[in-house]
């Protein structure tokens, strides 16, 4: 006897590369319906689209925060840096003080050596000792002198690089408090704004999410799902994509106005509702 099997359907892992087939193909076998689905589309553009407006109103100021903190931080790591070369020079001068302190001493030992040598050769030889720690001396000394100078030198960098610091942070600080008030005077309304943002997401699937999410990235004006263009005076609208306003077929404006099918624009690859959503 013959046995029937069950065909189980097997979600495939999304693609970014994926064409929109499978979305249509994942639209028409979804649970929810598709007119609610793209009720829902809409619904989360049209939130999106007034979370942006919110960020428009931050204008340039995020980035030009983001920038003062990366120069600060950078300036303050010149300036420790500095500090640490002067620290550097400065056990350098201490080892150099010390290491005259230990040839003096050995000459004042040649020296005392002198009065009491035996015979010319080893008076030539003390005198040739004598002769090199005088070398030895002198390149401590120039090592001293450079290091001392190196120190200056330092010291005229980190004055060069607080007065930055000063004018930088003041800079910093005015536009962290602009960036501050602007926020706090939106912040309820984002909160609100994200609140629905989440509430959408949650009616859509994960592959709709991801279409949704390529789309947006790659549209100039972030609008992945828009309807037809123009809008007239009387209230009717005219047979144009609302993203790029290339003309759109019949049989496709059909389908737009049944919300019975998912549509994308063949030239700019954005979903297009029914002005009735």
């Amino acid at each position: 006897m013959a046995t029937t099997k069950k065909t189980q359907q097997v979600n495939a892992p999304i693609d970014a590369r994926e064409t929109f087939v499978s979305l249509r193909k994942n639209f028409a076998e979804s649970e929810q319906a598709v007119q609610e689905k793209l009720k829902t589309l809409f619904n989360l553009q049209a939130t999106d689209n007034d979370i942006d407006r919110l960020m428009q109103l931050r204008g340039e100021l995020p980035k030009e925060v983001e920038v003062l903190e990366q120069e600060v931080e950078s300036l303050n790591a010149k300036k420790e840096r500095a500090l640490q070369l002067i620290e550097g020079y400065k056990q350098s001068i201490e080892a150099a003080g010390e290491s005259i302190k230990q040839v003096d001493e050995d000459i004042e030992q040649y020296r005392k050596q002198l009065e009491n040598v035996s015979n010319s050769r080893e008076y030539d030889s003390i005198n040739k000792e004598l002769e090199n720690q005088g070398y030895v001396r002198a390149i401590a000394e120039k090592n001293i002198g450079e290091a001392q100078e190196a120190i200056k030198a330092r010291g005229v960098d980190i004055e060069k690089i607080e007065d930055r610091l000063t004018i930088r942070v003041a800079d910093l600080e005015a536009k962290k408090e602009e960036l501050n008030t602007i926020v706090e005077s939106t912040a309820e309304e984002e909160t609100t704004l994200m609140a629905k943002r989440e509430a959408y997401l949650a009616k859509l699937d994960e592959r709709t999410i991801s279409a949704y999410d390529r789309i947006r990235k790659s549209a100039q004006n972030h609008l992945a799902v828009v309807t037809l263009f123009p809008k007239n005076e009387d209230g009717t609208y005219g047979s144009a994509c609302g993203g790029c306003y290339h003309t759109i077929t019949p049989q496709r404006l059909i389908d737009i106005a049944s919300s019975k099918k998912l549509v994308i624009c063949e030239h700019c690859g954005r979903i297009i509702v029914s002005p009735e959503i």
